[in-house]
């Protein structure tokens, strides 16, 4: 039987093409969020080499640090990578069409491999450290987390001007923070900057979108880095004193970016200020 209230023409075809047309919109994706699903990929395999290679060694009494090496430099490795894609898929989605849920897949994936990796390779380095610091060294990583958890929360509900940051970017402060546990300092040292790097990401300093020759330079350093963590993972000559000058560099970009934005500030309310008084003035 025909409803009364149908319109001519209709037919229980049409209706099914056209929730064939509508259903795969918000499921099909797109070539961003393709390389966003590999940022998430290369952020749960770095937890899996966290704790495949460190920790369960670890708990065994192996001595064997050789592995602890490889599985180190693989599990930050793949946090580089998921960078990449991180990068990436920013650039595609400009440039050709994102799909609905780019933006959540986005967050979530950075969440992954920006927040729940580095924090979780805190962790294990203060188990592996000295087992009296895994209590503290748990709220290192804790703290870590949330930051990222909150620097996502507030990118999504904060409208920034074109091309800026609020706050640290979590691909750049997941690779400081385990930057600062490849370095080796001592704990106390070694959880202060993990901290600091934590309290920047929530901060308000403004940090520039990675485009143009800004996109380049961190790509070139990721490349960089990522060889300097082969070097030191298959024990080169000068392998070690490599890793430890990048890591050293990546802490002096992080400190340094802060204090560049900071001054911009602290010049451009001393222009408005200028302007104001002598606006005011005869």
């Amino acid at each position: 039987m025909i409803d009364p209230d149908t319109k001519p023409g209709w037919a229980p075809e049409a209706v099914e093409d056209d929730e064939e047309e509508e259903m795969p919109l918000s499921l099909r994706l797109s070539i961003a969020d393709t390389l966003t699903l590999g940022n998430a990929t290369c952020g749960f395999m770095a937890v899996y080499f966290t704790t495949t290679g460190i920790l369960i060694p670890h708990l065994q009494g192996s001595q064997e640090t050789g592995m602890a090496r490889h599985s180190a430099a693989t599990a930050v490795i793949l946090m580089l990578c998921a960078a990449v894609f991180d990068l990436f898929d920013g650039l595609v989605a400009r440039k050709l069409r994102s799909s609905p849920m780019g933006a959540e897949l986005d967050n979530l994936s950075d969440l992954i491999s920006f927040g729940l990796a580095p924090a979780y390779f805190v962790l294990v380095y203060g188990m592996v450290a000295d087992d009296a610091h895994q209590r503290v060294a748990a709220v290192g990583a804790i703290v870590v987390l949330l930051a990222v958890v909150l620097r996502l929360a507030r990118f999504s509900c904060v409208t920034m001007k074109d091309g800026m940051f609020q706050g640290m970017p979590s691909p750049f402060g997941a690779l400081t923070v385990v930057s600062i546990v490849l370095l080796e300092l001592p704990f106390v040292a070694t959880l202060l900057a993990i901290l600091g790097t934590a309290w920047l990401m929530v901060s308000r300093v403004e940090y520039p979108k990675p485009r143009g020759p800004l996109a380049a330079a961190m790509l070139s350093w990721i490349v960089v880095s990522m060889g300097l963590l082969a070097a030191w993972a298959f024990d080169a000559p000068g392998g070690q004193l490599l890793l430890q000058t990048g890591c050293a560099l990546q802490l002096v970009l992080g400190a340094v970016i802060p204090l560049f934005a900071t001054a911009r500030r602290v010049n451009n309310f001393r222009d408005n200020r200028r302007e104001a008084r002598a606006a005011q003035l005869p």
